[in-house]
């Protein structure tokens, strides 16, 4: 087994079992372009016939330099590109980089942010397992389920657009709160979907849980204990699913986690099935949480009001001169923050999602760094598929729910 890192045919027989380079075994690549990798991933393979002996992430097919572009910025021109990392969670990665300005500058945030930040980020984890649900249960054959996961990840895309004008790649959440508060009809949208999605679970359930070929291709698939979990540094639901009760919102609480009443799901099989049950479950407590911050979402402002550091509304710029000059400098020129780093770290649909911020006291970061849970997830494929069939691998690739983008910065 190997950490996860780019592979050069030189170092292939160095990775690989004495048997494969003496011909008993046969190496295949899986990918880059296989559908079943969930992102532009190469996997080479050491089959046994059918029987997985050993499996090779190689990545950087989709590498953007992202990390290092940030830092030619100013922080807030940098957050555009946090959208475009863990494609799956914007918003999410947004809240990331965005808490981990305010921390580093010391920016208060109103708490009619905070409730909003905790709607939309628990949307957004809903609409992340919806397209995994899809496109996992796809990759077992099971394509009623695609169709109705999609059929709800649209009304949810649907909410992003009313409140942001786009549908994925929002930057919404800016530091010191929110680019402009909700329109009128954000608060019946979200009651309309909450009203409706706990049936639509019901629905995957019913098509899933219980079924004999979904079971037969999920169940004492892709086993992993506890204590390899941790030890490999799984994060999110693939930890969860192995029984370790670990989840940022509840252990180190951010955006006012702490006033909200939901329960960790958890299995302790640690296999395809299990990880399948913790995301259904986690569905269900993040509409828990929604309802709840919707039901006390307090009136009052979306931005702090610290001047040096937050544009002003857009209302003053008609009216007011020094409005305009302090945007007009703040978009320009940007703000300086403090010398200093700071690490923030918050629960992605995949797991621990952290940023690195490290500051030398002018308008662009000097360091931004991103501890994605894609990367560190992935690194446990060949421990999860030695000994299993290549038709198991698919399944529990689609089960640890990677997201390239996530993992090539």
């Amino acid at each position: 087994m190997t950490d996860i890192k780019e592979v050069s045919y030189e170092e292939i027989r160095h990775l690989v079992s004495d048997r494969a380079l003496e011909g008993e075994t046969m190496l295949l690549n899986m990918g880059p372009q296989h559908p079943s990798t969930h992102g532009v991933l190469r996997l080479l393979l050491e089959l046994d016939g059918e029987k997985v002996v050993n499996c090779i992430p190689d990545v950087g097919f989709l590498h953007t330099g992202i990390e290092k572009n940030m830092e030619s910025k100013t922080y807030q021109k940098a957050e555009v590109m946090t959208d475009r990392m863990d494609y799956m969670n914007p918003l999410g990665n947004n809240l990331t980089y965005v808490l981990a300005v305010e921390k580093l500058v010391g920016l208060d945030v109103p708490e009619r942010a905070q409730a909003i930040r905790v709607i939309l980020a628990e949307l957004q984890r809903i609409s992340s397992h919806l397209v995994w649900l899809g496109t996992s249960a796809l990759d077992v054959a099971a394509m009623s389920v695609f169709l109705y996961c999609f059929r709800e990840r649209e009304q949810i895309l649907n909410i992003f657009e009313l409140v942001s004008g786009q549908r994925m790649m929002t930057t919404y959440f800016r530091p010191g709160g929110l680019w402009r508060d909700v329109p009128s009809g954000f608060e019946q949208a979200v009651r309309e979907f909450l009203e409706v999605m706990p049936h639509r679970i019901d629905e995957y359930e019913a098509l899933l849980t219980k079924n004999p070929l979904f079971l037969d291709r999920t169940l004492g698939i892709g086993s992993i204990s506890a204590e390899d979990a941790l030890n490999w540094g799984l994060t999110g639901a693939t930890l969860r699913a192995s029984g370790v009760s670990y989840d940022l919102r509840r252990f180190a609480p951010y955006s006012g986690y702490e006033q909200y009443d939901f329960e960790i799901p958890l299995r302790t099989e640690g296999d395809v099935y299990a990880r399948y049950i913790v995301r259904i479950l986690e569905m269900r407590q993040s509409l828990r949480i929604i309802e709840q911050a919707l039901r006390k979402l307090p009136a009052g402002p979306v931005r702090s009001s610290n001047r040096k550091f937050v544009p002003p509304p857009r209302s003053e710029i008609g009216t007011s001169m020094e409005a305009l000059i302090h945007h007009f400098k703040l978009w320009t020129e940007g703000f300086s923050a403090p010398q200093g780093s700071v690490y923030v770290a918050t629960e992605s649909p995949r797991g621990e999602l952290g940023c690195f911020l490290e500051s030398d006291g002018g308008p662009k970061p000097y360091r931004v760094h991103f501890r994605t849970p894609s990367f560190d997830n992935l690194q446990v494929l060949p421990k999860l598929s030695k000994g299993f069939l290549v038709a198991d691998l698919v399944a529990i690739i689609g089960s640890v729910d990677i997201v390239l983008g996530d993992i090539d910065r």
